[in-house]
């Protein structure tokens, strides 16, 4: 037909981008260092134009990059491009960002975002965090800790895939206040949605379209996340997929994020 996949799938009403949200500090298994935490991301969401977004997220990293350096900290990059130093604690990553953010005078415009990916840290005996062996509801308490420290817009995946009972409680707690991203919980499955709406236990999707298998039940989860009030966020694929695709595959059903690579793994 001639059209591109996102005028294709969307028409008239595939107009907007989503807010990107770079990756730059990595941990757990995307990192050969201590952090438990996965990903560290910087959301621009008082950005005017999404090239104003790329533009103070790459600011922001270069930023980040020679606070580290003065620090002594290591600059070089985990999995998918952010940095990977060794730190203390998961909660110094966050007070580095946001001196990052202060002196990149993007404090204002830009929060912070985070993939627990808890279900690597979660064991038998609960989960492994700081050094630490945490139960649910301890694990909940930390998270409502950090959040109301910290400017933090999003979470994804702050407990395990199968500890449904614990994400009730958590979006109960702090869901009114962040959005609570479900990947490994929901992997972006209908029937797992459908489960999660019911039971009110997150208020938020990542969608992978390769996760699922196809573009049609990819767009049928987008559709009924939104449906039911939940903000979804498209993911890009590490060593897949490029940015652009990922992009375009959220303009025509109004995703509001996109996960990105960090500014040294731009296609």
């Amino acid at each position: 037909m001639g059209l591109p996949l996102y005028q294709y799938l969307g028409g008239v009403h595939a107009h907007t981008l989503p807010v990107p949200m770079m990756n730059v500090l990595n941990g757990g298994s995307h990192a050969d260092n201590n952090v438990d935490i996965q990903e560290f991301r910087l959301v621009p969401a008082g950005a005017e134009s999404f090239s104003e977004a790329i533009r103070m997220g790459a600011e922001t990293y270069q930023t980040l990059k020679k606070l580290l350096s003065s620090r002594k900290l290591s600059t070089a990059v985990g999995d998918e491009g952010g940095f990977a130093p060794h730190l203390k604690t998961n909660e110094e990553a966050l007070q580095v960002l946001e001196e990052a953010l202060k002196q990149a005078g993007t404090s204002t415009k830009i929060r912070l975002s985070m993939d627990a990916a808890a279900s690597e840290f979660c064991t038998e005996a609960g989960y492994r965090f700081d050094g630490k062996t945490l139960s649910p509801a301890q694990m909940n308490d930390r998270w409502a800790e950090i959040v109301s420290k910290y400017n933090v817009l999003s979470l994804e995946d702050p407990l395990d895939e199968n500890d449904w009972d614990a994400w009730k409680a958590l979006t109960a707690k702090i869901g009114r206040k962040i959005r609570l991203i479900g990947d490994d919980l929901l992997v972006t499955n209908l029937s797992f949605l459908e489960r999660a709406i019911k039971e009110s236990a997150t208020n938020a999707i990542l969608i992978k379209l390769n996760q699922i298998g196809s573009v049609t039940e990819t767009v049928r989860a987008v559709r009924r996340a939104h449906e039911a009030g939940f903000s979804t966020v498209i993911s890009h694929r590490s060593g897949e997929t490029g940015s652009c695709a990922s992009r375009r595959s959220s303009e025509p059903r109004g995703a509001t994020r996109a996960t990105e690579p960090s500014a040294c793994r731009r296609p």
